[in-house]
């Protein structure tokens, strides 16, 4: 399915489990994406790497540098994938503003400003997540991913969620993070932490977690034996 929006032409290929996103760039127009994101490009395209964030991203666990892809004087094309398997998203902001976990944000066309932001000590140790979200605000296109499928929910009052199942949420929603249930649920019943949402807006949620998920495959390592002949 080919999607036209007012800024670019994308189309996703291999979703929802290995997704992949083609942007078709008019000339003149750039886009920038997480460094390592992109699988292939035209050869009209270029490439410049920049900076983003500083020593503050850094600390999130996000990369420090984003590149920068633009069509110098035709139309080309370039497509990202994440690093996990599991799906895209795409949202047209129109000086809205999305936060997205450590390692969702995948692509942004360059009237999106994409920055760290700091959720402080508690909500950061916690959530799992680092210490900070990327915010990105603006106007443009906005694509993200997630490990696993992507559920859109629209939030008018309140919901709660499995930390480690938030991909992002818009501007509107305001969280808080707390236990499941009780101590004894919480040490003993699997589940973990949880955000609390209120307030209206949009939230996306993926139907894996990578946590969980090692937590499965840790018993089936391959573990070296230990020779404790002298």
């Amino acid at each position: 399915m080919t999607t036209q929006t007012s800024e670019f032409v994308h189309s996703f290929e291999g979703r929802p489990e290995f997704s992949l996103v083609r942007v078709t760039l008019p000339a003149g127009r750039t886009i920038k994406a997480e460094a390592s994101a992109m699988v292939t490009m035209d050869t009209n395209v270029s490439m410049k790497t920049r900076l983003k964030g500083g020593f503050r991203r850094f600390l999130g666990g996000e990369s420090l540098f984003i590149n920068e892809f633009a069509a110098d004087r035709f139309p080309g094309e370039v497509s990202f994938a994440a690093g996990l398997p599991g799906d895209m998203h795409h949202v047209h902001l129109n000086g809205e503003t999305v936060y997205l976990q450590n390692g969702a944000f995948l692509a942004a066309g360059a009237g999106v400003d994409v920055s760290a932001k700091w959720q402080g000590m508690i909500k950061g140790f916690f959530s799992g997540a680092g210490f900070f979200l990327v915010k990105c605000s603006g106007t443009g296109d906005l694509f993200f991913a997630s490990y696993g499928g992507i559920l859109e929910i629209d939030v008018k009052d309140g919901y709660t969620i499995d930390t480690k199942h938030v991909v992002g949420f818009s501007e509107g929603l305001e969280y808080k993070i707390g236990k499941f249930a009780g101590y004894k649920s919480f040490f003993f019943s699997g589940e973990g932490l949880v955000a609390k949402f209120s307030g209206s807006g949009k939230l996306w949620i993926q139907t894996r977690s990578a946590p969980s998920f090692v937590s499965w495959i840790w018993p089936f390592r391959p573990v070296r034996q230990r020779n404790n002949n002298n």
